[in-house]
């Protein structure tokens, strides 16, 4: 069986030098879901940008088998679906509806099978009354809901997050966290969000100036409070 992800001793560096990541290697089995954490600057959302190929760097990186390449762009992308940290990079059309079927006509699908598509999208992130409304005229935790149907819409096998937690009050946080938990998608998240981690994700990689500095149970490691402080996070 293949892994969902597996990268392969990448390395990227930035136009003006600024080494992102040093010989990365991490592997992500069907259905597991992890969570990528470390300081502001450690290279994660870096990291997540190479899985649908906005950004490419020297190594290797497969998804469901398939490397990706400039050839390979367009079946990545539909495997791989990434929700950005502002739901506002992904919403753009004049209505809920809109937004969330712009994949499936990308892709080329008949009308009902777009309606369908949609329907499915919304009524998986509870929000199937949205359909006929406005995005940009909705809370920031509604928006993020709309963003991931955006990407569910396309059927992907990976769903990628940066920051899903940020900029959510507590009641829209906690239903973001519960939403996530019942999608059966294999998922990588970013998040400085060390409650959600605990709670959410039973895998976690520490991310410093790069590199992998850990990679194990996310109980173990919120227990190694040496660890945690070392890579500037703190234990919850």
């Amino acid at each position: 069986m293949h892994h969902s992800i597996e990268i392969e001793h990448l390395s990227y560096s930035y136009p003006d030098g600024h080494l992102a990541l040093q010989d990365v290697s991490l592997s992500i089995k069907p259905g597991e879901k992890v969570a990528l954490v470390g300081p502001n600057g450690a290279g994660k959302s870096t990291l997540i940008l190479h899985l649908n190929g906005i950004l490419s760097g020297e190594g290797s990186v497969c998804v469901c088998g398939l490397e990706v390449s400039p050839a390979t762009l367009g079946r990545v992308r539909a495997m791989v679906g990434l929700i950005f940290q502002s739901p506002d990079d992904q919403l753009f059309s004049p209505t809920v509806f809109d937004d969330v079927a712009f994949g499936p006509l990308y892709q080329g699908l008949p009308p009902g099978e777009v309606a369908a598509r949609v329907e499915e999208a919304l009524g998986a992130v509870h929000m199937s009354a949205y359909a006929r409304r406005v995005s940009h005229h909705l809370s920031m935790g509604e928006k993020k809901r709309i963003a991931i149907a955006t990407v569910l819409s396309m059927k992907p096998e990976v769903l990628v997050l940066d920051e899903p937690t940020a900029g959510l009050d507590p009641r829209s946080r906690r239903s973001l966290i519960r939403l996530l938990g019942e999608l059966p998608l294999t998922m990588l998240a970013a998040t400085h969000d060390m409650r959600m981690v605990r709670e959410l994700f039973p895998r976690m990689v520490i991310l410093d100036e790069g590199r992998v500095a850990a990679d194990g149970p996310t109980g173990v490691l919120m227990e190694d409070v040496a660890l945690l402080e070392a890579h500037g996070l703190e234990r919850t």
